[in-house]
């Protein structure tokens, strides 16, 4: 009897966390169906803007020797959230799947060198270009290697998701792809003679060159040109357009000049 009671107890305390769960679960629901765009009010409320990167894409997002996470982007970004009010969340992620982060809202957005294409287009809010890139394959300085011609038959590593990664294996070139999850490990797989080329963004290559003294050389005929976009949700259009107006604000009055001149000795940006 004495069971059956407690029993019973148990499945009355159990009533309001069910009632909880299921009037969150119709809110959700009835925000869905009416399609109100909370994206930058939930930021606000929140307090944080969380950033995704592949904490390894030197310069525009990176680990520093103090493990502090570091970059062009991430300067960016820092003075945007500053003017928003919120503190920057630096969260890195596998470049691979930030898409399935992005869509499960572990993060707010994806800004990290990421390229503009097609299917991201299709599947993100990305904001205005901000920046050119070109996409290039590095070989060692003291490798046989030339041209693109000379690349037939031989290894190329690349980054695992990234754009990269999708022209390479479209261009039609014949090599054997080497998928790697980070640039850092391409390049690394290219000193180490286990690869003949890497094929990557110029601004990580030519940072990588100049900074670390690396010692790579840059082909003289790449593939196709890129711009780098900030990737949102689909439907967060005010979070989107507030990012973008403050970035305007940031050209117009110097601070974007000034970031990227820190970075890369000039203004190389293209934000308008």
């Amino acid at each position: 009897m004495k069971k059956n009671f407690i029993k019973a107890l148990a499945a009355l305390a159990l009533v309001p966390a069910m009632l909880f769960t299921g009037c969150s679960a119709e809110k959700e629901t009835a925000d869905a169906a009416t399609g109100e765009d909370n994206s930058l009010q939930a930021v606000l409320d929140s307090g944080k803007l969380i950033l995704g990167l592949d904490a390894t894409f030197k310069p525009m997002g990176f680990t520093d020797e103090e493990d502090n996470i570091v970059g062009f982007d991430i300067d960016l970004a820092e003075e945007v959230c500053k003017r928003m009010g919120v503190e920057l969340v630096k969260q890195p992620v596998d470049w691979d799947t930030k898409e399935q982060d992005l869509d499960a809202g572990k993060i707010d957005c994806i800004w990290n060198g990421m390229s503009v294409t097609a299917e991201r287009a299709e599947i993100m809010n990305l904001s205005d270009p901000y920046m050119k890139n070109d996409m290039i394959f590095v070989v060692k300085t003291d490798s046989a290697i030339a041209s693109q011609a000379d690349l037939d038959g031989k290894s190329v590593a690349v980054q695992s998701g990234s754009s990269a990664q999708t022209i390479l294996l479209e261009s039609g070139l014949n090599v054997t792809p080497v998928e790697l999850a980070t640039n850092v490990e391409c390049l690394q797989q290219l000193e180490l003679d286990l690869v003949d080329a890497v094929f990557m963004d110029s601004v990580v290559a030519n940072y990588e060159i100049t900074s670390e003294q690396k010692p790579f050389t840059v082909l003289p005929d790449g593939l196709s040109p890129e711009e780098y976009a900030i990737g949102f949700r689909k439907n967060d259009q005010k979070l989107r357009d507030e990012v973008q107006k403050i970035l305007s604000e940031m050209k117009a009055d110097g601070t974007v000049a000034a970031i990227s001149t820190e970075w890369f000795g000039s203004d190389v940006t293209t934000i308008k």
